[in-house]
C-alpha cells in the first residue's frame, strides 16, 4: 500500500472526518464571532466619535463669536476645564461664510484639505449636518469631521467644520484584529486535537463492536461488550449487538444440540439396518431367517426416511418455498374426525380421551397444517400422559376467534422450559422417550402464526399441560398468506 493510499484510508476514516467537521465548525463559528465582534467594535466607536462631535459643536456655539474684525473664542484661560475644551476645538476646525469662502482654519485642517466653495455650499444648501471621514495627507491620520450651517449669537450664518481624530480607534480596532487573527490559528489547532480526542472518545464503542466482531469464532459466541451506562445511542448499539450475540450464540448451540440429536437418530438405525444384513448375510440360513432380517433393515431404513423428511421439511420451512392453499374449513368436524383417530392409541396407553366440540366452526385456513397442529398437540398430551390419565379437547367460539384447548393430566413441563418449548431444536431433558428431534411444537406455532392466531401454554410439573390456540373465525379479507415455515410432515 503506497503512501498515498494510507492517507487516502486515513481521511476516510470516521474518525477523522469528525474530527475534521469540529475543526470547520469552529473555523467558520470564530470567522463569524470575529467579523461581528468587528463590525461591533466599529460601530461602537463610530457612535461615540459622533456623540463626541455633537457635544463639541454645542460647545462650539458657547465659545465661538465673530465680530468685524473676524471670528474670536471667548472663554475663561484660568479655567483649566474651559482652556482644554477650547484647545482641543481648535485642533480640527474650519469657519467659512455662506459664500464658501473661509474665514479662518487650524493647521491639521490645512494639512486635511480645506473644503472647497462648491462643497460648502451644497451642505448648506441641504440643511442637515454632514459626517465625513478624511485622511491627513501629511501624517495619514483619519480625522472624523461633523460640518455644517452654524448660527452665532447676532444671528450671522456661517459653515462650521470641527474634527478629530480616529488614530486611536483605528488602533483599538486594528490590535484587536491582529490579535484575533493571530489566536484564530491556535483555537483551529487546539479544536482540531480536541475534535480527535472527542471522536476517539466517542466511537470507542464502536470500535470495541469491531474487535469484538473480529474476535468471534464458534467457540466465542457468549461474548459481551460491556455498557456504558450513558443511555445514549452508543449504548443501544452496544445492547444491540450484545442480543444479537445472545441469539446468535443461542441459535449455534440449537443447531449444536440438532446436529448431536440428528447424527445420534441417524447412526442408530443405521447401525441396527448393518448389523441386520450382516447377520442375514453371514449367519442367515434360511429364506425366513433372510427375511426377518430384510424386515428389521427396513425397520431402520423407515426410521432413517422419516428423519431426512424432517430435514426435508426444515429446510422448507427456512427456505419459505411452500405456501397455505387457505379454503373453507370447518374446525369442528375436523377436530371429531382426528378425537376418533386417536382414541387408539389412546386406549393403547390406557389414557381416556374426550371432547366438547360445537356443531359447526367455519375458520379460513390450510386443512392440512391445521389437523397437523391438533393431530401433533393430541399426539404430545397422549404420549406424555400415564395410564389411567385424561386427555381432553375444547373448542368453542370466542367472539372472532375461534378457541382451541387440549389439556392433559401427564407429566407436564418444568417451569425453566416452558419459555422455550415452541424454539426450533428445543427437547426438554428426558421427557420424550422416543427421542425426537424437538420440532413438533416449533412447527404448531409457526402454523398459528401463518393463520394469523397465538398459542399459549400453561403447565404444572406432574400435574398436566394445558395447550390454548385461538385462530381468527370465518372468512378474513385476506385470502393469500404465506407461511413462515411450511410443513409437510408431522413431526414431534
Amino acid at each position: 500500500m503506497t503512501a498515498l493510499q494510507k492517507f487516502w484510508g486515513f481521511t476516510r476514516g470516521l474518525r477523522f472526518r469528525l474530527a475534521l467537521s469540529y475543526v470547520i465548525f469552529f473555523t467558520l463559528l470564530l470567522v463569524l464571532l470575529g467579523r461581528v465582534f468587528h463590525q461591533t467594535l466599529s460601530a461602537a466607536f463610530q457612535s461615540r466619535m459622533e456623540s463626541a462631535l455633537n457635544d463639541e459643536w454645542s460647545a462650539a456655539k458657547g465659545y465661538l463669536r465673530t465680530g468685524p474684525e473676524g471670528p474670536d473664542w471667548f472663554y475663561d484661560a484660568d479655567d483649566p476645564d474651559e482652556s482644554f475644551t477650547v484647545t482641543r476645538l481648535q485642533r480640527v476646525y474650519m469657519l467659512a461664510d455662506t459664500a464658501g469662502h473661509p474665514t479662518e482654519w487650524s493647521v491639521i485642517y490645512k494639512s486635511i484639505g480645506i473644503d472647497p466653495p462648491a462643497l460648502i455650499q451644497s451642505i448648506l444648501a441641504s440643511g442637515k449636518p454632514e459626517i465625513r471621514v478624511l485622511e491627513d495627507r501629511a501624517t495619514g491620520i483619519p480625522y472624523m469631521i461633523r460640518s455644517g450651517l452654524w448660527v452665532d449669537h447676532d444671528g450671522h450664518k456661517y459653515y462650521l467644520a470641527i474634527g478629530r481624530a480616529l488614530d486611536y480607534n483605528d488602533k483599538v480596532i486594528s490590535d484587536f484584529t491582529r490579535n484575533y487573527v493571530a489566536l484564530v490559528p491556535i483555537v483551529i489547532v487546539l479544536s482540531g486535537l480536541l475534535g480527535w480526542f472527542l471522536a476517539g472518545r466517542a466511537l470507542s464503542p464502536v470500535n470495541s463492536v469491531a474487535e469484538a466482531a473480529q474476535k468471534i469464532t464458534h467457540s466465542s459466541l457468549d461474548m459481551q461488550i460491556p455498557l456504558r451506562h450513558a443511555g445514549d445511542e452508543l449504548d443501544r448499539l452496544i445492547e444491540a449487538f450484545n442480543h444479537m450475540m445472545t441469539r446468535l450464540n443461542r441459535s449455534f448451540e440449537q443447531i449444536r444440540q440438532f446436529s448431536t440429536d440428528v447424527s445420534h437418530e441417524l447412526r442408530t438405525p443405521l447401525t441396527v439396518a448393518r448389523g441386520q444384513l450382516e447377520v442375514a448375510l453371514f449367519t442367515a440360513e434360511t429364506v425366513d431367517q433372510h427375511r426377518e432380517a430384510m424386515a428389521e433393515a427396513l425397520e431402520g431404513i423407515d426410521r432413517l426416511s422419516n428423519i431426512v423428511r424432517a430435514l426435508l421439511l426444515l429446510s422448507q420451512s427456512e427456505t419459505g418455498q411452500l405456501s397455505l392453499q387457505k379454503t373453507d374449513l370447518d374446525l369442528a368436524d375436523m377436530a371429531r374426525d382426528l378425537v376418533e383417530e386417536h382414541q387408539i392409541p389412546a386406549e393403547a396407553q390406557g389414557v381416556r380421551l374426550t371432547a366438547d366440540i360445537p356443531a359447526s366452526a367455519i375458520i379460513f385456513a390450510d386443512r392440512i397444517q391445521i389437523e397437523r397442529m391438533i393431530s401433533n398437540l393430541l399426539g404430545n398430551a397422549i404420549k406424555y400422559t400415564h395410564a389411567g390419565g385424561r386427555v381432553a379437547l375444547q373448542l368453542a367460539s370466542d367472539g372472532a376467534q375461534m378457541r382451541l384447548v387440549i389439556e392433559d393430566t401427564g407429566v407436564g413441563i418444568a417451569p425453566d422450559h416452558l419459555p422455550h418449548i415452541f424454539d426450533r431444536f428445543y427437547r426438554v431433558p428426558s421427557a420424550d422417550p422416543e427421542k425426537g428431534l424437538g420440532l413438533g411444537l416449533s412447527f404448531v406455532a409457526w402454523i398459528v402464526k401463518a393463520h394469523g392466531g397465538t398459542v399459549d401454554v400453561e403447565s404444572r410439573l406432574n400435574e398436566g399441560t394445558r395447550f390454548t390456540v385461538l385462530l381468527p373465525a370465518g372468512h378474513p379479507t385476506d385470502l393469500a398468506a404465506e407461511i413462515p415455515a411450511p410443513l409437510t410432515e408431522q413431526v414431534h
